[in-house]
């Protein structure tokens, strides 16, 4: 079982929100903590209860996870704001390959992030003694990082930046900037857990391939390949209105720049779907909304589930 599904499992198991939509979004900011968060309060609300009134404590727990060095909270900052590529990670860290991949190697071993590898091949030119345009060959094949507990990603995100403000009683700055980029903020989890969704539909056959996939020119939310050859698109959209046929477009035309046929285009959203794009669903297009995530909750109970955080506190 995947240690974020175990999350989102024993979050749910813990606290009973009321709705899929309320549990992406509670998790997403609070998944790793290992407390009890009553979901029927405003996501505010608790994040000045439980997080900014006890910024000591977590501050300190923080403090001891990173051993207080500078480029490991820098580095941890950078990934969470940035494309999680590791070598745009360290010039946004102002780290070098040197230190930042000191940094990377400890943050890895620690258990607060871990690598997602690139799939993109290497360029060749056409003629095996040619050359490859200086752009494509400066173009350097980077790997990505993803957060092991969301709660660790949220501190970096959203806390760090507005600590001197925070340590003076002052949430202001911080609550205006939550509430610009919270959706943006969640998507990340949402993509995450949205590929655990469509590999679970998909579970009777043996999956090769699965993840993010980009390269210099696409990126693409999900990319799932299995044995059988089939091949499986995706995108994901947390947003607060539906999802229309733009998206789907888009997305096509992703895979014609990736010279790929999907066997099927599924879409992930917040909010549902417009009209025109259910009327297309079928064996070709699959389209999943907050609610479906319960597929995931299923034959599962609370006393069954191991909680194994790195950043726990009871």
């Amino acid at each position: 079982m995947p240690k974020l599904l175990n999350q989102f499992r024993s979050f749910y198991f813990r606290n009973y929100p009321d709705d899929m939509e309320t549990l992406i979004n509670y998790f997403a900011v609070f998944g790793g903590l290992g407390w009890d968060i009553d979901t029927s309060k405003s996501i505010t609300f608790i994040i000045e209860e439980l997080i900014l009134q006890n910024f000591d404590i977590l501050n300190e727990k923080m403090e001891e996870l990173t051993l207080s060095q500078p480029a490991n909270k820098r580095l941890l900052r950078a990934l969470a704001i940035g494309d999680r590529r590791i070598f745009s990670a360290f010039n946004r860290a102002g780290l070098n390959n040197a230190n930042g991949g000191s940094a990377l190697n400890y943050l890895e071993q620690k258990g607060l992030v871990t690598i997602e590898y690139s799939r993109e091949e290497p360029a060749k030119s056409l003629n095996a003694k040619g050359k490859l345009k200086r752009e494509i060959a400066r173009h350097r094949i980077s790997h990505k990082v993803l957060f092991t507990q969301p709660f660790v990603r949220f501190w970096f995100y959203f806390i760090a930046p507005h600590k001197k403000d925070i340590i003076k009683n002052n949430y202001d700055n911080f609550f205006k900037d939550f509430a610009i980029r919270q959706n943006s903020y969640t998507s990340l989890i949402f993509e995450e857990l949205s590929e655990i969704l469509l590999n679970y539909y998909i579970r009777d056959t043996q999956i090769l391939s699965s993840g993010s996939y980009w390269d210099a020119n696409v990126e693409i939310d999900i990319l799932t390949i299995t044995k059988n050859e089939k091949i499986y698109i995706a995108e994901c959209k947390w947003k607060n209105h539906k999802v229309n046929k733009k998206e789907l477009t888009k997305l096509l035309e992703k895979c014609e720049k990736l010279n790929i046929t999907p066997t099927q285009v599924v879409l992930f959203s917040k909010r549902g779907f417009s009209k025109e794009l259910i009327s297309k669903q079928g064996k070709d297009l699959a389209l999943y909304s907050s609610n479906d995530f319960k597929e995931l909750l299923k034959n599962n109970k609370k006393d069954e589930l191991i909680e194994n955080f790195v950043f726990r506190l009871n």
